[in-house]
């Protein structure tokens, strides 16, 4: 039963061909980041190895170079002072020693550091040498050669005296300055030097290079085997791949269709919701040009200019979905949002002859605020709705509405608050959606009576409107009784 169980819970997932090939390369980077692991590693190894072996290899020669010489001197009676023949003997004994050991390619540099009436003196020649220990007139030439050794021997001429051990110094990566301590029957008598740079690196390049090869071997037979794993995967999901392809095609297309559906049904509502607001201005224009008199000419021309500019916006915002940012927010523009302000309060919402509900609208201006790189228009589509919201949803009782500007020179920002004395806003329309939304400016959301037609996007155009402009816009219900919008912009 569990089997049949962990069966179907299995069969719930399928595997695609983007999963295969997710899969095929995962297992191909893992073995690539294990092999290269792995020959890290066996560098590491290599070249710790080599560098004991380097430093071994150096003390050794070194080592067997002072031995040779020490044994050579035990040969002779120190009582006695070798003859002409013997002493060319003894110097061409140390010559070859000297010249055998610089013949080889790893040593640079090879001499006897000896202490003399404070002073140390680097001896590389067989002549020199045997002066120094047969004559008893004891003069020793200053060898300019070796003038690094004598430098760094001064350095460790105490510890080598009090231990008598073999010193070692590496320089330059590889190069080994070793020290072995020349004791001639019994008595210390200086120092053999010798600067040795062994080279391993032939052996390791070789170890490395096999290695290599065995890897691309072992690689090669891993990726023609993933490979065939992957076509034949790959294989026995393309039918299935097909039929969801056809699938989803079709299903494809039923959503295209329901969302073009969707955009044209909102967007009919939205037509009808500016469509409106035109009409009450064109009702105004109708109005002033009936009215119209020598003496109010001028008065009459400035707002039926305001009007019909505000008609050709709408009409502009019905050909776009989406207007251009350009013509809403615009270096070109400088509007003053008390003017704006002051126009749609006395000839817009005072200019209807007949209201439902009586309201009173105060306007609060402060001189200081700047203008706005904002097409006036799109500031009149901002602030209507939240003023016409202010009044709808008050109720039947009478309604206060004041509007006021500020602006505030240290942090340069500036406010419009349009407050009112109604009835404020259903709480659960002050709350934030997934998206930090408050659902009063969302779409398709009204704050009017249930059953009525065409509502919902009055504060969700100013909504957008504000997001487009820069600004930020809010809305909380006061204490007291009613509602509060508040505006912020940012100069």
């Amino acid at each position: 039963m569990n089997k049949n169980k962990l069966l179907e819970k299995f069969k719930q997932y399928h595997f695609e061909l983007r999963h295969l090939t997710v899969l095929f390369v995962i297992l191909f980077a893992f073995q690539l980041i294990v092999s290269f692991i792995n020959k890290s590693s066996i560098k590491n190894f290599i070249g710790n190895t080599q560098s004991w072996y380097q430093k071994d290899s150096a003390e050794e020669l070194a080592n067997i170079t002072s031995t040779s010489l020490e044994l050579l001197l035990e040969s002779i009676n120190p009582k006695t002072k070798p003859g002409n023949k013997e002493a060319d003997r003894i110097i061409q004994s140390f010559d070859i020693i000297f010249s055998q050991q610089v013949l080889k390619h790893n040593i640079q540099e090879i001499c006897i550091l000896v202490k003399m009436n404070d002073e140390i003196y680097a001896i590389d020649d067989g002549k020199i040498l045997f002066s120094f220990l047969f004559d008893s007139n004891k003069t020793l030439p200053i060898n300019q050669i070796h003038e690094k050794a004598v430098s760094m021997y001064r350095e460790i001429e105490k510890e080598i005296n009090e231990n008598e051990q073999i010193k070692s110094i590496l320089t330059d990566v590889q190069t080994f300055h070793v020290f072995v301590p020349f004791v001639l029957r019994g008595e210390f008598i200086g120092t053999v030097y010798m600067k040795n740079t062994p080279d391993f690196s032939f052996l390791s390049s070789q170890i490395i290079g096999n290695y290599d090869e065995t890897s691309v071997i072992y690689l090669s037979l891993i990726l023609l085997g993933l490979l065939a794993m992957y076509f034949i995967s790959s294989y026995t999901v393309k039918e299935r791949d097909d039929a969801q392809k056809l699938l989803l095609e079709e299903h494809k297309k039923n959503i295209k269709k329901q969302i073009n559906y969707e955009k044209e049904l909102v967007f009919t509502k939205r037509i009808y919701h500016t469509h409106h607001k035109a009409e009450k201005v064109m009702g105004f224009i109708k109005e002033d040009l009936r009215l119209l008199s020598p003496e109010n000419i001028n008065a009459v021309k400035y707002r039926v200019s305001k009007y019909s500019n505000f008609i050709s916006r709408v009409i502009y915002d019905m050909k776009w979905f989406d207007p251009p940012v350009h013509t809403i927010r615009n270096p070109v523009f400088h509007t003053n949002l008390n003017e704006v302000i002051k126009f749609i309060v006395e000839n817009i919402f005072l200019r209807v002859s007949s209201k439902s509900n009586v309201f009173e609208i105060e306007f609060e201006t402060d001189n200081n605020i700047p203008l706005v790189p904002v097409n006036e228009f799109v500031v009149w589509e901002i602030i209507e709705p939240l003023i016409q919201n202010s009044i709808d949803h008050g109720g039947d009782q009478d309604i206060r509405v004041i509007i006021k500007t500020e602006y505030d020179e240290k942090t340069g920002k500036s406010k419009i608050i349009i407050r009112d004395t109604g009835k404020g806003i259903l709480p659960e329309l002050l709350e934030k959606n997934e998206n930090g939304i408050k659902y009063l400016f969302v779409e398709n959301t009204t704050t009017k009576k249930p059953g009525l037609q065409n509502t919902g996007y009055g504060c969700y155009i100013a909504y957008e409107m504000s997001k487009r402009c820069g600004w930020e816009i809010d809305a909380e219900n006061l204490p007291a009784g009613g509602t509060i919008f508040t505006i912020i912009i940012k100069n």
